[in-house]
């Protein structure tokens, strides 16, 4: 979202506020690398003072060397200290290490699911084990929550068989759950239900690792935000040790920091994981199998994530022309359906602009990423009289690729909304 909006980024750290050109994305790489060249500089400084404090203690008492002993002192009080680099973040957690990772974990064998007799998904053949790491491509309607459910158990097959490991742990979440929570008890009295016999301070600690610190982790769940649900929601999952991980639209009503700590503590995670989500960074960085549910089936997407918005316009073209060329009918069904066509049209103006704007936008991108990348090809650039430049230039690019990745989720948010808005229509 803030990639969409914003241009400007203004982070306010350890009491200092400092304005970073460009969006959200672009501001995370800068910080990050700015943070990597604190921290190198940081430890450079103490080896040098380090050795400066050596050569002061084993010279300073020698006639001869006691000039350049206190030079070196001189040189110590004149230093201006590096801090070592810092990220303010509340959040603090990872997976604890599953009980049992059994292989397989769960099989689907020939399995078709739906409701109320309907098929929505059909001939689905799945095999998770340990490690398995899972994204879940489609459109709109197409099925991916079916599938979660499914595999969940939250539904019954209509067709073919599930089977669950013996030691199978699944930690299911979906925005239902927060419906869940309940509004009287606090954060601590949740988990207390969960392992009755831990200390109160334990949990308390772990609580602290979602932000749920002192008084707050005793506050009733009723007045919490959407985020702080979900934190709760995934604290408790995180906290039985799951083996599988069955997640659906995690990251919605959570803010950046929390995010950013989701999906780290996901790359750390040794059982599998499945997860359906619009937030393409947390897909890049978490998974490395893409499944398509399309059509009623389930199938391996056999390309990059990035290739995804092409395959979705596509599909949307194809339905689109297949949804006019099966139309037909009388001079009043045909009038009437004109009238109903031009209704639609309208209705959906406001997100063709939207659409077309974030692929203008990605162009953009597009032609200035290529623009640097030929530059880059340049043998000059590499002299030593040309590192300056240099450096420029990776770092434009650098933020151009999470620009370019960030102007792709919003065309691809601005397609799957445009596909959801004329399926409706």
């Amino acid at each position: 979202f803030l990639d969409s909006v914003c241009g400007h980024i203004l982070n306010i750290e350890q009491s200092r506020a400092t304005l970073y050109s460009g969006n959200y994305s672009a501001f995370e790489q800068v910080r990050a690398q700015q943070l990597a060249n604190q921290q190198a500089a940081f430890d450079k400084q103490q080896r040098e003072i380090a050795h400066m404090h050596s050569f002061v203690e084993r010279f300073r008492a020698k006639a001869t060397k006691a000039r350049q002993a206190q030079s070196r002192i001189k040189a110590l009080e004149r230093m201006e200290l590096i801090a070592p680099a810092h990220v303010d973040s509340p959040f603090h957690f990872s997976f604890r290490e599953p009980e049992k990772n059994p292989h397989p974990l769960l099989t689907l064998d020939n399995c078709a699911a739906g409701y109320a007799g309907t098929r929505v998904i059909d001939a689905v053949r799945l095999v998770l084990n340990p490690g398995d790491r899972v994204g879940l491509l489609g459109p709109n309607g197409a099925g991916k929550s079916t599938l979660i459910k499914l595999l969940a158990g939250v539904i019954d097959t209509q067709q073919g068989e599930r089977n669950p490991a013996k030691h199978l742990a699944i930690g299911y979440f979906a925005q239902h759950q927060l419906e869940q929570l309940d509004p009287a008890q606090s954060p601590l009295e949740h988990v207390q239900r969960l392992d009755p016999m831990a200390s109160e301070q334990s949990l308390r600690d772990y609580l602290g690792g979602f932000g749920f610190i002192g008084d707050k982790a005793l506050d009733a769940v009723a007045p919490f935000s959407g985020g702080e649900k979900s934190r709760l929601a995934l604290a408790l999952l995180i906290y039985q040790r799951p083996n599988l991980l069955l997640l659906d639209e995690p990251t919605n009503h959570l803010d950046i920091e929390m995010r950013q700590a989701l999906a780290t503590a996901l790359q750390e995670f040794s059982g599998a994981m499945l997860i359906v989500s619009h937030d393409r960074h947390l897909l890049r960085v978490t998974c490395d199998r893409l499944l398509m549910v399309h059509a009623g089936g389930v199938s391996e997407f056999d390309d990059e994530l990035d290739a995804y918005p092409a395959w979705l316009a596509a599909h949307t073209r194809a339905a689109r022309q297949k949804d006019n060329d099966s139309r037909s009918g009388s001079a009043d069904e045909k009038r009437e359906r004109k009238r109903s066509e031009a209704q639609r049209r309208k209705a959906l103006q406001p997100l063709k602009r939207a659409l077309e704007q974030a692929e203008t936008h990605m162009n953009q991108l597009q032609q200035q990423q290529e623009s640097i990348e030929n530059e880059l090809s340049d043998n000059s650039l590499y002299e030593a009289t040309a590192k300056e430049r240099l450096q420029q230039l990776l770092l434009r690019k650098g933020q151009l690729d999470a620009e370019l990745a960030m102007a792709e989720e919003a065309w691809l948010l601005a397609a799957e909304r445009m596909e959801q808005a004329d399926a409706e229509g």
